[in-house]
């Protein structure tokens, strides 16, 4: 199983590395040694270090020299993929020519302990190693600064997706259920109603005809987890004005599916005026991977991200749908907030889609517009890992399947040639899954140290992460709330400067993020 992990892992390196600058290569060896030590990969935290390297750590307070070797043996003696409680963070890091030094956090809460690690990289024929470490322990004193998650409101059906009216009062959007009015405050809640009536949601799943009530298995014998129902909503920037809403959901016609983006007028708890903006086709059979990720861009435009809509990539024969330009899924889109086309989207030639502003894309949940900057950035779901966040850029094509930072699920795929085609590299990529999904950027007070730092939840293990940016280059990635995972499907900011979070469960709930 190790060997099976490291093998992908120096796959992703391979393609991530053409094109980094040395201070960006350097943290491929880092990262191998934190996920290593963290998830129990023995095998990835050799591969971070030479051959000869020595680790210069105490025991009883004696010098305790070790190699690469035994020191990962003992990594080798837990379950592999299941977090330890080591919660690794990259301090710094600073490049002098082939040489380099970093410093790491690590603290274990089962033990009252911080570590800082020290280590000595070199580069050899381009590739970046570590040749020494050494570190230091002392108590973990302080903890009032430790996030917690505060239960603000419960009871909800797989809630998805959430938008503000004010500090208290907000619409959500639940995936197995209704699109919600609440008040965060006095707990109420109230249905609005109207809903186009095409709306499919998981409830209206005949499970009778699966044995035993439950649902289909995979290839690989796991439940499949369907994606039906209410997706995303979002607020018109003049909302108060106008009242104009946008929702994206399931679409039924007949035992198929396809993503709807409609827009509406909120008037008490009822839709009025509903209009189709997007109905990205064909209608087809499968509950996953849809995309209705939604935001408006600085410039007032909809950016809408629609999945391919596709689980084997086997099934498709010759060009792949998201490389199909003449194919209306697996893109990114950019209308105007009735539905019309800007004249100045990018031109992808007479038979593409109209509206698409990129493609490339498997299934992109989030997107979100970076403070100050403007920039968009949006989440992307791999396969067998390749999960990804990317900079939205006009026109560029993002690869999918024929680049990725993941492999395949369907064995020995092998997609059909794109020619004439520059594809985009992700600004990040995790090693191991985590789905991301409705992503932010922090903005509030609670955590001066985390502002302007992108803020993921994910699915897999119910992982939550901290990104900080320089620019739009990845300085730190921090995973956060390490010893307590739960299915997270967004991550909202309230106009008070509050991180909600909400969580993909039968009994889904809204968390504050608090000290």
């Amino acid at each position: 199983m190790n060997r099976i992990i490291l093998i992908v892992c120096i796959a992703l390196i391979s393609f991530n590395a053409k094109g980094q600058s040395d201070e960006e290569k350097v943290k491929i060896p880092l990262n191998d040694y934190m996920i290593g030590t963290s998830y129990n990969y023995p095998e990835q935290i050799k591969h971070a270090f030479t051959e000869n390297a020595m680790l210069y750590l105490t025991k009883d307070g004696k010098p305790w020299p070790r190699t690469p070797e035994s020191y990962a043996a003992g990594f080798a003696k837990r379950e592999a993929g299941k977090f330890n409680g080591r919660h690794a963070k990259l301090l710094r890091t600073k490049v002098y020519n082939d040489i380099a030094w970093a410093e790491i956090e690590i603290i274990i809460h089962s033990i009252n302990a911080r570590f800082i690690d020290v280590l000595i990289l070199q580069k050899t024929d381009g590739e970046w190693k570590i040749v020494s470490k050494t570190a230091t322990r002392y108590p973990l004193q302080n903890t009032a600064g430790i996030p917690q998650r505060k239960v603000i409101m419960d009871g909800l059906k797989h809630p998805w997706s959430m938008d503000f009216i004010s500090a208290e009062e907000a619409i959500v959007a639940e995936k197995d259920g209704d699109l919600l009015l609440v008040n965060l405050a006095t707990k109420e809640r109230q249905v609005i109603d109207g809903f186009p009536d095409d709306l499919f949601t998981t409830l209206k799943l005949d499970v009778s005809k699966y044995p035993e009530g439950t649902y289909p298995k995979r290839a690989d014998g796991r439940m499949v987890r369907w994606n039906a129902g209410i997706l995303e909503v979002l607020l018109d920037p003049n909302f108060p004005e106008n009242r104009l809403m946008y929702v994206s959901y399931v679409s039924q016609k007949g035992d198929k599916y396809a993503l709807k983006v409609i827009r509406a007028t909120l008037e008490g708890n009822q839709l009025k005026d509903i209009k189709t903006l997007l109905n990205p086709g064909p209608y087809v059979s499968g509950l996953f991977h849809f995309g209705g990720g939604m935001t408006f861009g600085e410039d007032g435009k909809l950016y809408i991200t629609v999945g391919e809509r596709l689980f084997y990539e086997h099934l498709k024969e010759g060009l792949a749908i998201a490389q199909d330009l003449s194919d209306e899924r697996g893109k990114i889109y950019r209308i105007n907030p009735d539905g019309s086309i800007p004249e100045d989207n990018p031109d992808f030639g007479k038979d593409a889609v109209k509206g698409i502003y990129a493609a490339g894309i498997r299934a992109a949940q989030g997107i979100v517009v970076e403070p100050h900057t403007n920039k968009i950035w949006f989440s992307e779901h791999g396969t067998v890992q390749g999960d990804e966040i990317n900079l939205l850029e006009a026109g560029a094509n993002y690869g999918w399947p024929n680049v990725t930072t993941g492999g395949y699920r369907s064995k020995d795929y092998k997609p059909a040639d794109v020619l004439n085609t520059i594809f985009t590299d992700p600004v990040h990529y995790w090693q191991q899954t985590v789905a991301p999904t409705g992503l932010t950027f922090y903005t509030g007070t609670a955590f001066p140290e985390w502002y302007g730092n992108l803020i993921v939840p994910g699915l897999s293990r119910g992982s939550l992460w901290r990104i900080a940016l320089d620019g739009t280059t990845v300085k730190t990635v921090e995973e956060l709330f390490t010893d307590d995972h739960v299915r997270l499907r967004k991550a909202e900011m309230s106009p008070d400067g509050k991180l909600y979070l909400l969580t993909d469960e039968d009994n889904g709930r809204i968390f504050e993020v608090v000290r």
